[in-house]
Order: structure tokens, then sequence, then C-alpha cells
């Protein structure tokens, strides 16, 4: 059984960093592309970053220059370094499996979303 579980999220003050991770079990992360997405109350999931399952990545223009994704197939993990966090940055933040880049967005290609980790950049 596919599986996520994300860790890594806090309470940060702006300017601060955070480094997310993306813990994946249930199947060979190597072969697929994977994605960070958030989401604040009464809104859609937004994509925030993905890496190809070739290493390359790709972000939405909020974040690039500040956001850094990476891989580790050996340990099954995904990360998410957050760089200058802003308050607009504040979310549920989760990882799925399946994502692509289009006209500076990045989208998810299945609707499957697990329990996320929670940033909150306030002072």
């Amino acid at each position: 059984q596919l599986q996520f579980v994300e860790s890594g999220g806090g309470l940060v003050q702006p300017g601060g960093s955070l480094r997310l991770s993306c813990a994946a079990s249930g199947f060979t992360l190597d072969y697929y592309s994977i994605g960070w997405f958030r989401q604040v109350p009464g809104k859609e999931h937004e994509g925030v970053s993905c890496i190809s399952s070739d290493g390359m990545t790709y972000y939405t223009d909020s974040v690039k220059g500040r956001f850094t994704i990476s891989r580790d197939n050996a340990k099954h993990t995904v990360y998410l370094q957050m760089n200058s966090l802003k308050p607009e940055d504040t979310s549920v933040y989760f990882c799925a499996v399946g994502c692509y880049y289009h006209s500076t967005y990045v989208y998810a290609l299945y609707d499957d979303w697990g329990q996320g980790t929670q940033v909150t950049v306030s002072s």
C-alpha cells in the first residue's frame, strides 16, 4: 500500500527556515515524480514543487529561489528545504506521488492526500 508520512513542519518567524520530509513506503520511490503541495482552509491544494524521477526540479513562481526540493531514493524520502519563509507560506504541506509542471504551475496527477504537516510563519 502506497503511503507517505510528512514531517518537519512547525512555527517559524518570517525569514526563517524549515526542512520538510516526505517518507514513502509501499512502493519504489525511484520510478516516480514526487510533488509538494500546500493547502489553506477553504482552498484547493496548491502545487509548490515537483521533482522528476531523474531529478529535474520545478517550482511555482512564488517559491522560486527560496525553496529547494530534493530526493534520497535510498532513504525513500523527498525533502523540501524552505528558506526566507514568509507569512503567506503558512499552510498545511503535503507530498504526493505523481506531479508535473506546466506554465509556471505544479500539478498533481492524483487527488490522493495524506495528513500533511503544518507550517506556520509568524512573528
